[in-house]
């Protein structure tokens, strides 16, 4: 994957969230596709807790000077406990402004090559680059866009009738 690629992705994908989630009905936010599955909502505090603890923190320790390149390991539930009570709208407006910011903070690394093969050491990993940290930013984007859209086609399911033979998502 290209940076320009990692910068395109990184830079649509807060409107795309928006798209699927800002007009919501509370039962879609609130909908498990299954027992142990996040719902969207969860999804979203997901999403923005890792703008702040898990993306820009692990790439500001591998451009880092310090020896020291090891990452704090991420609590996937914590945007759970942190955004608790937060409104999917304010959550939106949380993620846009923090993407702008670690984009604004990425293009400000003027990165190379060299750079993108620099590595930190991730706690179940080991060793890996910036070029594959930054890649899975862009997946994580992704693939949460993914399993959002795919819990809202799940929630309004039992809703079409006999169309349902036609989507294979709701197998």
């Amino acid at each position: 994957m290209q940076l320009t690629d990692v910068r395109r992705v990184l830079s649509s994908t807060p409107a795309a969230f928006r798209a699927l989630l800002a007009s919501a009905p509370d039962g879609a936010l609130a909908f498990r596709e299954a027992p142990t599955a996040w719902t969207p909502r969860e999804v979203i505090c997901h999403v923005v807790e890792a703008e702040v603890t898990d993306w820009r923190p692990r790439v500001e320790i591998i451009v880092s000077d310090s020896a020291d390149k090891r990452f704090t390991p991420f609590d996937r539930e914590g945007g759970a406990r942190r955004y608790a009570g937060w409104s999917v709208a304010a959550l939106l407006d949380e993620l846009e402004r923090m993407r702008r910011d670690n984009l604004t903070y990425l293009s400000g690394l003027d990165l190379d090559d060299r750079a993108l093969a620099s590595t930190g050491i991730h706690p179940e990993f080991g060793a890996v680059t910036l070029g594959q940290l930054l890649a899975c930013w862009a997946a994580h984007d992704l693939a949460h866009v993914n399993q959002i859209s795919r819990a809202l086609l799940k929630h309004v399911g039992p809703d079409i009738g006999p169309w349902r033979k036609y989507f294979s998502l709701l197998a």
